[in-house]
């Protein structure tokens, strides 16, 4: 199991504080398979703009990998890194 940094805690922590973001991530995460960014728009009421910052976001925090295919993004989530993360603050 990976040992998280405290800089990476704190990424991950501040990008699971939006609540969209949370929502975004159990929707990808409820797929086996890469999820495609239309499949997220469809669900979620925003703009393929707010939908991109987001998905940037739990990027950065190294939640979720994503992977270009023509005009579109699928999204998978990093279960290794969410693991570790849940894995740390179950021993604060």
């Amino acid at each position: 199991m990976a040992k998280l940094t405290a800089q990476q805690l704190e990424r991950i922590a501040r990008a699971l504080a939006e609540p969209r973001r949370v929502a975004l991530l159990k929707q990808i995460g409820a797929r086996a398979a890469a999820t495609p960014c239309a499949a997220l728009l469809e669900v979620h009421d925003v703009t393929p703009a707010t939908l991109s910052h987001h998905l940037k976001e739990l990027e950065a925090a190294g939640l979720v990998t994503s992977v270009r295919a023509g005009k579109c993004m699928n999204v998978t989530l990093k279960r290794d890194v969410l693991r570790a993360y849940v894995d740390q603050l179950a021993r604060i």
